[in-house]
């Protein structure tokens, strides 16, 4: 029990210079415990190695790869020796064959482009097969920007997947989100529609292997990976440390995330702390059971909240321990504050 109590009272010693250190100063990230940084670190470093296997087990095919204008097309019919051809295609996204004329490619997959052509051939000879392959790729500029290790628009040739660029892009950054989202750029006769956007769970792709998800991108296409909103969970909980929000993330959720509270924790005082954009935080208290009695709402956190689970019995103890070295905490207008924090 006295190893527990020291253990606890760590936690809150190491909160309660984070918060003083961050009333002193805005360079608050440098601050942080680097335990907690490599708490979202893991994160991070299991998403870029499922990436890496990703790659390593895909299997790439160019069948959904749009003909577009500079590729170098070889065409060859059955039976049909005039249209055994190497074509480039125009700026326009044209090329021209014997017997079949001139023919508007651009935005066509291969076998498309097939048929197209074995239809136009249809008047010349009973029967025939058409093949055409890709000799040479045009190049592409797809953009990846937001928290991966190189943002910028890359050049790449050949049919590129979302893995691909992620790779490309030198993989994700310790701050990245879960969430990628894919802005591609559309012809709509409607002028209020130019884009769309395709939003891709980055866990479903990477960590659960769900390939669906690794959908081809294409010139033009805008790849953006938001970096994660998080939040901080110490005290009296089983795994204290930094987590990546979700969409909205609550505090029960968050506790949930710290694999809930231990046997020693006050939850009928736990406080959160949040950036007022002052340069100091505000102190939120809670109830949490009777959050979960449902007496009372679940708070909605912020990103960057510092939630506190105090230890049963030295809550006093801990009151003093942050007001002597913050001096300068404020509390949420209507929140109800007892003797202690």
């Amino acid at each position: 029990m006295q190893l527990m109590l020291k253990k606890h009272l760590r936690y809150i010693l190491t909160i309660a210079i984070l918060c003083s250190m961050y009333g002193c100063s805005s360079d608050y990230a440098a601050k942080t415990p680097p335990t907690l940084d490599l708490a979202h670190k893991k994160k991070t470093e299991q998403l870029n190695e499922a990436l890496a296997l990703s790659v390593k087990s895909q299997a790439h095919t160019t069948e959904e790869y749009l003909i577009g204008p500079d590729d170098v097309l070889e065409i060859e019919a059955y039976n049909v020796d005039e249209l055994k051809k190497t074509v480039r295609v125009n700026s326009q996204g044209d090329i021209a064959l014997p017997l079949v004329g001139i023919l508007r490619v651009k935005g066509l997959t291969t076998s498309k482009l097939e048929k197209l052509i074995t239809g136009k051939l249809e008047k010349y000879v009973v029967e025939t097969v058409v093949n055409v392959s890709v000799k040479e790729y045009r190049s592409q500029r797809i953009s990846v920007f937001g928290a991966v290790a190189r943002p910028q628009v890359h050049a790449v040739t050949g049919q590129m997947y979302l893995i691909d660029m992620l790779m490309v892009s030198g993989g994700l950054t310790n701050d990245a989100g879960n969430i990628c989202y894919v802005v591609r750029p559309i012809a709509s006769s409607m002028p209020n529609i130019r884009a769309q956007t395709l939003v891709i769970d980055l866990d479903e792709l990477l960590v659960k292997g769900n390939l669906q998800l690794n959908i081809p991108v294409f010139a033009g296409d805008m790849i953006s990976v938001p970096k994660g909103g998080v939040v901080f969970v110490d005290g009296a909980v089983r795994t204290p440390g930094v987590y990546t929000m979700r969409g909205k993330t609550t505090l029960v959720q968050a506790i949930a995330m710290a694999h809930g509270a231990d046997s020693l924790a006050d939850l009928s005082d736990i406080r959160i702390l949040r950036d007022n954009g002052k340069g100091d935080r505000d102190v939120i208290a809670v109830d949490y059971n009777a959050v979960k009695k449902g007496q009372d709402p679940d708070i909605v956190l912020a990103e960057n909240d510092i939630v506190i689970v105090p230890v049963n019995g030295i809550k006093n103890f801990f009151s003093t321990i942050i007001n002597s070295l913050r001096g300068a905490v404020s509390f949420g207008s209507g929140t109800s504050v007892g003797t202690g924090l």
